[in-house]
């Protein structure tokens, strides 16, 4: 059989100029694009259920007879129609409607009609069922046991197109399949049950025994086939991107010329570098050497000491010549990172240049002045970093901090600063531990290092989850720590966005906190306050001249005071796994032993509680990392700046999981064969994603 070629969705009945511009925006113009564009989901409409055997809830497809068609005027006009099948009547309500469409429904007219089945004033109704009136000869009624032939698909969608003409586009661009196919893109010997052809005809039309069981959670064979084929895609994308970064040369930074500078630095600390900070300084100083661009990723636990390896790195750059640019997603992170090379930096003579989206006037124009003529070697700052307007002289290495809340674009759009001839290198810190099996596909453009050791000294948070009904007791708890020269947070979450909301909420959480305790000094911190108001509570806090701190979510990452033993966060429930595991970080910083109250609201959801209690459970962060995975899906662990890149069709983490050595093994395989099989199965499933990355 013939090898499909590119048709026009155009060529499809019924695809006009502004169908065609709608499909084009959605990234669908090819009828194969039709083909992969797979269902969400599946009803079951081959099967007519008697109206007599109904029941609340449901989803069915019943045929009858109009008996009375009628508009209502009750709090909302609407046009009624009732329908029997022999065993009982339904009505049907629609609350948008025609003229048209109620003389359409005559009575006699025979129906087949398909809902949710709810329970009105009257029996059963079915609101703005999907509906169709049977033609002449067509057998209805309850002798009937049989509907449509194969499960109902429902395609992912956008404003304009609905499910009707989903379904006719994607059954006209199967019916090209009879005449000649796409092309099998995967090696033969790959091991899956179904082919191509017959993977993407079965999930387009499930015949009525299908498996609905095995379709919606992803694991059916024909499901398997084309997740491979996507996971491929995807993994050899990030492949191609690396080569293209790497593809420019880099500045060698020589380790020989970093050494004075880190030696002294590491004299000047009060404590060892771990082994595991010796190990990974020692793979970025190789890498840092080498005249390709390092593309690394540093990933360790809250507290292991990432910034100190970042420091490290800088000066190796700085010692050669080149500048450094350190990039963070808040201001109160930024803040934190510029005070720590402030502090280590300064006896060595370099100073760090601050650069926030609040840095205006007359101090931008200096800050940015000092990177453009090299004056500045070290810049630390937020996403204005990256702005157009600020240029670098000799640009050699960028850091980027949390790379998850910025996301590929952004890193990227910041490696660029040091013009067309030269990449710097790149070195990306998380304190949000990856499961490998997001390591394997988010990040294959990245080679791993881990710090997988604490300081020593550190002693594991023990965490108790409390009901806000005994939120008295929790005060006292409080009282208690910082009566004996420990100092406490309390964090407040709100699910609303807004930091207005959060604000509020943190006021009046410390207004009844001070009410409570008289006696303590207690400070506010929330997202709505100046940077300066901010760092100036942060600083009393750390000279322990406040003994509690009321805070938002704000002090997630970044704030380091080992005098705080205690952290209560309010709410918990509202916050995914890897950020309460954040806050907790924010303790368990300094000697002695430290404590992490969940004051919750009772009840409490199935997936709250599974958090809460794998909280509890474990203070290793790649466990925690695992099940927040396993919980809440690989867009939400991400963070939304990443949901682009993890986009996917078919593929689902972590149902797909035990499919990922097979997509490695086999992306090596089409690496070392024909390089325009590798572009066709990246133009097939990840096409929009490589123009989300190419900035």
């Amino acid at each position: 059989m013939a090898v499909l070629e590119p048709v026009p969705v155009t060529a499809l009945r019924g695809v006009g100029p502004r169908l065609a511009t709608q499909l084009a925006d959605y990234g669908i113009t090819q009828v194969e694009d039709l083909l992969f564009h797979l269902p969400l989901r599946y009803q079951d409409r081959t099967r007519i259920t008697p109206i007599a055997g109904l029941q609340e809830g449901s989803e069915v497809t019943v045929e009858g007879e109009v008996r009375l068609a009628d508009i209502v005027f009750g709090r909302r006009r609407s046009l009624v129609a009732r329908i029997q099948d022999g065993t009982g009547t339904l009505t049907l309500r629609f609350f948008h409607f025609s003229a048209a469409q109620k003389s359409s429904l005559q009575p006699g007219t025979r129906l087949r009609c398909f809902g949710q089945v709810r329970r009105g004033a009257n029996g059963f109704e079915i609101f703005h069922p999907e509906y169709r009136a049977l033609e002449t000869g067509e057998t209805s009624g309850v002798s009937r046991s049989t509907g449509e032939e194969a499960l109902t698909p429902v395609y992912p969608t956008t404003t304009g197109i609905g499910q009707t003409q989903w379904r006719k586009l994607c059954s006209q661009a199967l019916g090209f399949l009879q005449r000649a196919q796409p092309r099998d893109l995967l090696p033969a010997d790959s091991g899956q049950a179904f082919t191509l052809v017959q993977a993407l005809q079965y999930l387009h039309a499930p015949p009525p025994d299908a498996p609905l069981d095995a379709l919606l959670e992803g694991r059916h064979p024909a499901q398997l086939r084309l997740a491979l084929e996507e996971l491929v895609a995807h993994h050899l994308s990030l492949l191609r991107l690396r080569a293209r970064q790497q593809a420019t040369a880099a500045p060698a930074l020589h380790v020989d010329r970093g050494q004075p500078l880190q030696q002294a630095l590491l004299q000047s600390l009060p404590f060892t570098p771990t082994v595991a900070q010796q190990r990974v300084m020692m793979e970025i100083g190789n890498d840092l050497a080498r005249p390709v661009p390092m593309l690394r990723l540093v990933q360790g636990d809250v507290g292991s000491g990432k910034t100190l390896v970042a420091a490290h790195a800088a000066l190796q750059a700085i010692a050669n010549g080149y500048q450094v640019a350190l990039m963070a997603p808040t201001e109160i992170l930024a803040e934190q990172h510029r005070l720590n090379f402030e502090h280590w930096f300064a006896p060595l003579g370099i100073t760090v240049e601050w650069l926030s989206g609040r840095v205006k006037g007359k101090a931008r124009q200096v800050a940015t002045e000092r990177l453009a003529t090299g004056e500045a070697a070290l810049a630390v700052g937020t996403h204005a970093l990256f702005q157009e307007t600020v240029t670098f002289h000799r640009l050699g290495l960028v850091m980027v901090d949390e790379q998850h809340k910025f996301g590929v674009h952004q890193r990227l759009a910041l490696s660029q600063k040091a013009g067309s001839e030269s990449r710097p290198h790149q070195l990306v810190l998380t304190a949000t531990p990856i499961p490998r099996t997001l390591s394997m596909v988010a990040y294959a453009d990245l080679d791993f290092s881990v710090i997988d050791e604490l300081p020593p000294g550190r002693e594991p948070v023990t965490t108790v989850l409390i009901d806000s009904q005994r939120r008295d007791q929790v005060i006292a708890r409080v009282a208690h720590a910082c009566a004996s020269g420990r100092q406490a947070y309390w964090v407040c979450t709100l699910i609303e966005e807004s930091d207005s909301l959060q604000a509020q909420a943190a006021e009046a959480t410390a207004e009844l906190l001070q009410e409570a305790l008289p006696g303590l000094q207690i400070g506010l911190v929330h997202g709505r306050m100046k940077p300066v108001e901010k760092a100036s509570v942060m600083d009393a806090f750390k000279r322990g001249e406040l003994a509690l701190l009321v805070a938002t979510t704000v002090i997630e990452v970044g704030v380091d005071v080992p005098n705080a033993s205690l952290m209560v966060i309010e709410n918990p429930e509202r916050l995914g796994l890897a950020q309460l595991h954040q806050l907790r970080g924010r303790v368990g910083r300094g000697g002695g032993a430290s404590h992490c109250v969940l004051l919750y609201q009772s009840p409490l959801s199935r997936s709250g509680q599974q958090r809460l209690l794998a909280l509890r459970e474990s203070n290793d962060g790649f466990y925690i990392a695992e099940k927040d995975l396993e919980l809440r899906g690989p867009g939400e662990v991400l963070g939304t700046r990443q949901t682009g890149l993890l986009a996917f069709r078919i593929a689902e983490l972590p149902a797909h999981n035990h499919l990922l050595d097979a997509v490695h093994s086999i992306a090596h395989t089409l690496q070392q064969g024909d390089p325009a099989v590798i572009e066709a199965l990246i133009q097939r499933w990840t096409a929009q994603r490589e123009k989300f990355a190419e900035v």
